[in-house]
């Protein structure tokens, strides 16, 4: 195992629902590292890091990452996963928060990993966010959308 493999499953350990050391998993990010949630459009940096890793725990007590595989090249870790938990406190979303449904989760998701000298520069994070809210019971709004496409088609 490289040492960059190393740092990225030490980084899943730490993120762990029965471990949660934000701290710990901070310590691994360079300096100026980054975490971006993408498909949210969020990204976290310095001391947002950890707060990114307990504002999820804090909705998924029991979160879980079952890696399914795990690709080194060079400074790249590309992992294919599954994130688990079971909803039992707030879900942030842009309109509101979703309370407690009690509904587990299991979210498939990629993570791009990119590393120098042992530390993580950016960490990419690809959940699918649809599978995710579907799952707690948020299905999208389409008859409103299909509304809106109709009234700025008409407006052109």
């Amino acid at each position: 195992m490289t040492r960059n493999e190393e740092v990225v499953r030490e980084a899943y350990r730490l993120a762990e629902g029965d471990v949660l050391d934000g701290e710990g998993f901070r310590a691994l990010f360079a300096e100026h590292g980054t975490f971006n949630d993408v498909p949210n459009g969020l990204t976290f940096r310095a001391d947002q890091i950890p707060a990114a890793l307990t504002g999820l725990a804090s909705a998924f007590p029991d979160i879980h990452r079952e890696l399914l595989a795990v690709h080194v090249i060079g400074d790249v870790v590309a992992v294919e996963l599954r994130i688990q938990g079971t909803h039992l406190g707030g879900f942030p979303t842009p309109v509101g928060e979703i309370g407690p449904t009690g509904h587990r989760i299991d979210v498939p998701a990629a993570d791009l990993w990119y590393l120098r000298e042992g530390k993580v520069e950016t960490f990419n994070c690809y959940n699918a966010a649809n599978v995710w809210l579907a799952q707690l019971g948020a299905t999208p709004d389409f008859e409103s959308a299909i509304e809106a496409a109709k009234t700025a088609a008409a407006r052109a």
